[in-house]
Order: C-alpha cells, then structure tokens, then sequence
C-alpha cells in the first residue's frame, strides 16, 4: 500500500503581495533546494505574518557563527486558520514554521496576515549579501514541527513577468559583499513581480550558479515577456541559457524534486563582471523600484555609478558555496 500524496501549500498572491520581493530557489538548504520553502522579503524590516491562526509556540535557536549576524535565530510556530488551510489547499491542522523574525508574539496569539510579529534579524543561516526576509515552510497535521526536515512542498500562486537584459548596467547599490545594478528594465506593471528572464523568456530564481542548483517561477498568460513574444512553460529535460550561454537543465519532478516550475540544475559555468569571476547572481522575483540584479561579489569592488558587463562562462572550477 503507498502513501498517499503530499499537500501542496499553495500560497496565495494576498500573501506574497506584502512583501517586496520572494524566492523559492535562492538558498543552498535542502527545503530549498526541493521547493519546500518560501523566502519573503519585507524590505522594511519588519516580520509580517505571511499566515493566520494562533501561535503555538516560540524558540530560539542556534545559527551558524558569522561576523556579521545575530548569535541566535528564533522559531515561530502557527496553527494555521482553516480558513487558511482550505484557501492554500492544504488539510486543516496544517502547522506554519517562521524563522528569521525576533518574536514579539507569545504562544496563544492569534496573528492575521500582514501582522507584524517582530522585527527581521540578521542570521547566520543566510550569506551577508542576502537582505532579511521571512523564510516559512509547512507541516502536516500531526508531524513534528520542531525538526529541520519533512517541510510540505510550497507553490506561490503569483505570476512573474519575465524581464530580458543584455547583461549591461549601471551599479545603483554596493554592499560589502554584493552590488546592485539599475537593470533590467521592466515594463508598467510596478505592482506585480518581476524577475531576470533566460534566453528562452523563462523568469529565473536561485543563486546562479554559487548553489548547485536553482529555479523558475510561474509565468501566468498575463505577462509576456520583454519584446512581445510569449515565453514557453519550461518543462523537466529543457536546457536554460542566459547571455548565449547554456547555464543549467531543468529537472524531473518526482519525490526529490522540486513542484510547481522546475529546479534548475546548474551547469558548471562562471559569472563574469566586466571580465572578471565573481560568485555569481542573486536571482528573485521583486516589484516596484526594488526590482534590479544583485550580483555577488565580495572579492570585487565596483563604484556606484559604474558600468558592469555581466557573462556568463564555461567553467572548469566553478564556484559551489555549501551550508557549513
């Protein structure tokens, strides 16, 4: 006798649509990597709830050491709403796990969407180029909420629009470890997500291509992308190129594999900036004057106001950044 199939959380645009950007594929870790995970990105520091229901419990734990984040990161754990459960398509009793957010709820709060439980932190779970988001994932009704592994596979119910770039632009933003340059343009729609698109129109997410692999996001009939011409849904066994270059294949779905678009598993190539190697793009889907390319660089210094070219190379070494 099998088991029968896991719910998909299907998240609805309500949600995602407060906060300014989200990703799916955009971390090394496993929920990650298998579309088990959503990060949310407030942009204004502040956690919002991303579900309903009553908090069941509060926890914080450890994170990795690194010099520029907290010592500690904290667990927020929801029974969700059913009202919640029945619109994400998932059985009531289906528990939310937060992380990232310094908790200024208490067990037995009720929190709507949108509300605020506390401001975000900097973790050690996340690289310094990496702006503070909400990182949720599910449970099923029953399971342990409190282990890192059995997190409920997660669809965001959102269009992307697919935005063409040459791979030219002007730095607009410097971090210590990363830029971000004022390009792709996008079109009208400032409200709606937008995110890089490959050759073939397919908005991109992930880490390209310092983490094994990455992603796509749904594209939606409303969004063409730039030039007029309408992108095909990529399928598991298609090849994905950017700049002319072949960067990755999509996967095949399965018990590992990632739902809702496809992972993206990275070919072995190198970023280029202006003709030098740099870890690579920091792929999202972000709206509004937030939208832009976050290249990752901690090895490179560019001036805001200046010029990058970005390629994209065949590698014999290329760049893989872990957990650890």
């Amino acid at each position: 006798m099998t088991d029968p199939p896991e719910a998909t959380v299907a998240l609805p645009a309500a949600v995602v649509e407060w906060y300014e950007k989200f990703s799916r594929f955009n971390s090394p870790y496993p929920a990650h990597r298998r579309g088990r995970a959503v990060d949310l990105y407030p942009g204004d520091g502040v956690g919002r709830s991303p579900v309903a229901g009553v908090v069941r419990a509060v926890r914080t734990v450890g994170c990795p050491d690194r010099p520029y984040a907290a010592a500690e990161d904290h667990l927020i754990v929801v029974d969700l709403a059913d009202k919640w459960c029945a619109r994400a398509g998932v059985p009531t009793g289906t528990v939310a796990r937060i992380l990232h957010v310094i908790p200024e709820v208490s067990p037995g709060d009720r929190v709507a969407v949108g509300d605020a439980l506390g401001p975000t932190t900097r973790s050690g779970f996340f690289g310094q180029w990496v702006d503070d988001h909400v990182h949720l994932g599910f449970r099923p009704p029953d399971a342990n909420p409190f282990r890192a592994s059995g997190s409920l596979p997660v669809a965001v119910d959102a269009p992307v629009e697919p935005v063409a770039w040459d791979g030219t632009g002007a730095v607009v933003e410097r971090g210590p470890t990363h830029v971000v340059l004022g390009a792709p343009r996008r079109g009208d729609g400032e409200r709606s997500f937008a995110a890089l698109a490959s050759d073939g129109g397919v908005p991109l997410d992930g880490g390209a291509t310092h983490y094994a692999g990455g992603g796509a996001f749904e594209i939606g009939s409303e969004t063409p992308a730039t030039g007029g011409s309408e992108p095909a849904a990529l399928e598991p066994g298609d090849a994905v190129s950017l700049f002319g270059t072949p960067v990755g294949t999509a996967t095949e779905h399965g018990s590992e594999a990632a739902v809702g678009a496809p992972r993206i598993e990275w070919d072995p190539v190198d970023v280029l900036a202006n003709g030098e190697r740099v870890v690579g793009l920091s792929l999202f889907a972000a709206r509004g004057d937030r939208f832009g390319v976050k290249l990752v660089c901690p090895d490179r210094e560019f001036s805001v106001g200046e010029s990058v070219t970005v390629e994209v190379v065949p590698s014999d070494d290329p760049i893989r950044l872990g957990v650890g």
